[in-house]
């Protein structure tokens, strides 16, 4: 199929804020330098780092969306809402983000109590190590602790051995309701996205009730080419938006020059037929100077 769009967009990319491990500014230059022409940092629940973003990609010329990822708890799963081109300084948004955020020190506390009971000790300590925001701290934090302390060769091996559901120092949280999440993007003036979908363990039914719901509440996209997204996998969410008339989202994911398997801005075009979602969100753009 042809590209719909020749823009090297890249919407789905992490700072130190969260659980990158670059600030926004360097993150900004990576995307440039990589040839990354609409950029946004989708940090995990958290805007904090909207401004600097900003800020450094205008002054390189490149173009910018505001973003985040909004952690959401559907079926029993852990979801990520991608949230793109929204109002930063919105208060409902601000304040439904800090809620979700609220639980993650206990929760990180349980998942080191876990990992100790497996001959692991010391992990929330040494996860902290990491961390540029305690009320940021993940299992990517807890994944680089283990990799420092040679338990894991690197972060694909701490989650094929640990933080997983069944595995070793997993624990469930219960975070923002989808309804919510898609709230505080679309009335923010932004575009809520559905991202990575293959990478939740749903049935085919409890997948299409995902998507019923996300656009049901106004949700509007999907991402198609994202990182951990296979060739069938691209063509299958591909066809999953034709069938719910959502536009199509490209995004790295990416974290780290050394954890991720996927570089910012190397992603292949959008399949054809498809209407990307920074076409419905070109007044949203902060252009480079």
């Amino acid at each position: 199929m042809a590209p719909v769009h020749l823009t090297n967009a890249d919407l789905h990319s992490h700072s130190n804020i969260s659980d990158g491990t670059l600030s926004p500014e360097d993150l900004a230059a990576r995307a440039c330098d990589k040839g990354v022409e609409l950029w946004s940092l989708t940090d995990h629940d958290e805007i904090g780092g909207q401004a600097r973003a900003t800020q450094r990609a205008r002054a390189l010329g490149l173009d910018y969306l505001t973003g985040v990822e909004v952690s959401v708890t559907f079926a029993g799963e852990t979801v990520h809402i991608v949230g793109l081109g929204f109002d930063a300084d919105d208060s409902a948004l601000q304040a439904g983000l800090a809620a979700t955020r609220g639980g993650r020190r206990d929760r990180a506390l349980r998942m080191g109590d876990g990992l100790a009971e497996v001959g692991v000790p010391g992990a929330f300590e040494g996860a902290l190590k990491y961390v540029g925001n305690p009320d940021l701290i993940s299992r990517t934090h807890f994944a680089r602790f283990l990799v420092e302390t040679g338990v894991c060769s690197d972060t694909h091996e701490v989650f094929r051995r640990f933080l997983t559901d069944g595995k070793p120092g997993f624990v469930a949280h219960q975070w923002a309701r989808l309804a919510d999440a898609v709230r505080w993007i679309t009335r923010a003036g932004g575009l809520a996205v559905i991202a990575h979908p293959a990478r939740y363990k749903f049935s085919p039914t409890a997948e299409y009730a995902l998507f019923s719901e996300f656009v049901a509440h106004g949700g509007r996209g999907v991402e198609v080419m994202t990182g951990s997204h296979s060739e069938p996998e691209r063509v299958r969410y591909a066809d999953m938006a034709l069938e719910f008339d959502l536009l199509a989202s490209r995004g790295s994911d990416f974290h780290s020059p050394t954890e991720s398997r996927t570089e910012l801005g190397s992603l292949p075009d959008l399949p054809g037929r498809l209407k990307p979602v920074w076409d419905a969100l070109e007044h949203r753009v902060q252009r480079g100077a």
